[in-house]
């Protein structure tokens, strides 16, 4: 494994360490059912997310570099392989930092600072858990996209893999046509 190839896996794990724990408060948001203890849970676990020290976002934002430098860095070498594979990849990552942007950082938003202008306290706590439910199903989606690109990076190494046993036995096939073989009478 090489640096680029590094560069893509190391922050595409990150995150996924990161989505997962995300899950244990989305499952129940999603699929279980969606009681007081439930969203409590949501609200503060999405808080404490939203409210980390500057240090935390930007190591966040700092992998996401990370993983884009490396996947256009594995592009350079234009060949089928990064055609199909790596740009199969770069789609999925910029699909899933998409999401982020447009879907994650607004609900996290619309959670911990609900607004002010709602008519009651009720509607404004449904827009909280409507925002939380929509951040549970972007979050999955981004986990989906990013076990993609896991799985292409691992499809890729066993393309090389094949193609270089391929060309090894090819080339042992072809040595042996150009040697003769003796034969021994009996």
């Amino acid at each position: 494994m090489g640096f680029r190839q590094a560069a893509v896996l190391a922050p595409i794990s990150f995150f996924l360490g990161v989505l997962f724990i995300c899950f244990n408060v989305d499952h129940r948001i999603l699929w279980g059912e969606l009681g007081e203890d439930a969203v409590a849970d949501g609200f503060q676990f999405y808080a404490t997310f939203f409210n980390a020290p500057p240090a935390i976002k930007a190591l966040l934002h700092g992998m996401v570099a990370v993983g884009l430098v490396g996947m256009i860095s594995k592009l350079h070498t234009w060949d089928d392989s990064a055609m199909f594979f790596d740009g199969s990849c770069l789609a999925a990552y910029t699909f899933s930092i998409a999401v982020y942007i447009t879907v994650t950082i607004p609900a996290l938003k619309a959670i911990v600072t609900p607004l002010e202008d709602a008519e009651n306290r009720e509607e404004a706590f449904e827009d909280r858990v409507q925002a939380m439910q929509v951040l549970s199903a972007a979050n999955v989606i981004i986990m989906v996209c990013l076990a993609l690109v896991l799985v292409l990076q691992a499809g890729q190494e066993y393309a090389r893999r094949a193609e270089a046993k391929g060309i090894a036995k090819l080339e042992e096939e072809e040595r042996r046509k150009a040697t003769p073989i003796e034969k021994k009478d009996q």
